[in-house]
């Protein structure tokens, strides 16, 4: 199934009017994990790109590093907790089967009203997030909302299994949307798929902290990997199809952060030149849900995307599920 958003030709649409993220203290690096698996900072390097992660310890959590980055994303806008309609979260990997990892962001925040719910796609779920509290401000429901991407993604993981235990971090991001944006602004469409056929490739047995025995990400990453090119492509090309764009108008790519090689090969088919394409994968590893978010934090507050720029989003995760976003910042 997909969901097509049309450019919208009203006034009523969302901005994106603030941004924010969260890590974990510990950064792990690839010759650390070398030194407890059979792998080594070589063999991660020139399959993936990734030379860390970072992962939680102590008392870190989902919730805590989602109210961090949405704490964040307000301080970023000028915007209160009072301010906010709604929270919605992607997340694979919630604190509590529930109350969601939205509710408790909410009370974290101290918000006394308004409502709030968490969205599982995987590492689309952010994608899927965005797509849903656009639609909510294009309906009038919420005039301000707040999307998380979080990931707490080592609880997932079989520490022995080095084909999978490499590729995934931790981490938190936030954007804040505001109703207001007017014609060619704001998020211009939004692009949503699935296909279940395709599940058995990226998958994990279970709930977190829900069930006895052991819980571990199993992935056929070759197959995944086959998957992400054509479906990405396809997507994005949706995404400036929609529009009326071509892959040169797009002056930010922000990708979901899964492996350099398909970020460079999406870039190559948009003919974009390596520097504007937001990377962090190198250093945040597979962050799911909040890899977007996370890169898109870093590359607005170091200045290298400003008012103004167009901004595409793409991502791919089990389900198997992807999308895009283009968002005129």
């Amino acid at each position: 199934m997909a969901q097509h958003l049309l450019p919208r030709t009203g006034a009523l649409g969302s901005r994106l009017i603030g941004v924010g993220a969260a890590l974990p203290q510990r950064a792990v690096s690839n010759d650390e994990l070398a030194a407890q698996i059979d792998t080594s900072d070589e063999w991660i390097r020139t399959r993936t790109g990734i030379r860390q992660r970072y992962l939680v310890s102590g008392d870190e959590t989902a919730v805590s590093l989602a109210h961090k980055a949405a704490q964040n994303a307000l301080d970023h806008a000028g915007r209160s907790a009072h301010d906010i309609d709604a929270i919605i979260v992607a997340t694979s990997t919630p604190d509590q089967v529930f109350p969601s990892v939205a509710v408790r962001v909410q009370a974290a925040l101290g918000m006394e009203r308004g409502f709030g719910f968490d969205v599982s796609a995987a590492c689309s779920g952010f994608v899927y997030a965005l797509s849903v509290g656009d639609s909510m401000i294009r309906a009038g429901q919420v005039k301000r909302v707040l999307i998380i991407g979080v990931e707490v993604f080592s609880r997932l993981l079989d520490w022995q299994d080095r084909s999978t235990c490499v590729l995934f971090g931790d981490g938190a991001g936030a954007v804040l949307l505001e109703a207001g944006a007017g014609e060619g602004e704001g998020i211009l469409s939004t692009h949503l798929h699935a296909d279940g056929r395709l599940g058995d490739l990226l998958y994990v047995n279970g709930a977190v902290g829900c069930i006895s025995g052991k819980v571990a990400l199993k992935m056929q990453g070759r197959e995944v990997f086959r998957h992400a090119v054509v479906n990405l492509a396809a997507a994005v090309d949706e995404a400036l199809e929609t529009n009326g764009l071509r892959g040169t108008d797009i002056q930010w790519m922000v990708p979901h952060q899964a492996n350099l090689r398909i970020i460079e090969g999406m870039a190559k088919k948009l003919s974009l030149p390596s520097e504007r394409v937001v990377v962090t994968v190198d250093r945040h590893a597979n962050t799911s849900a909040a890899s977007i978010p996370l890169a898109l934090d870093e590359a607005v507050r170091d200045g290298r995307i400003r008012p103004g720029d167009l901004v595409l989003m793409e991502a791919l995760g089990g389900g198997l599920t992807w999308g895009s976003a283009l968002i005129r910042m």
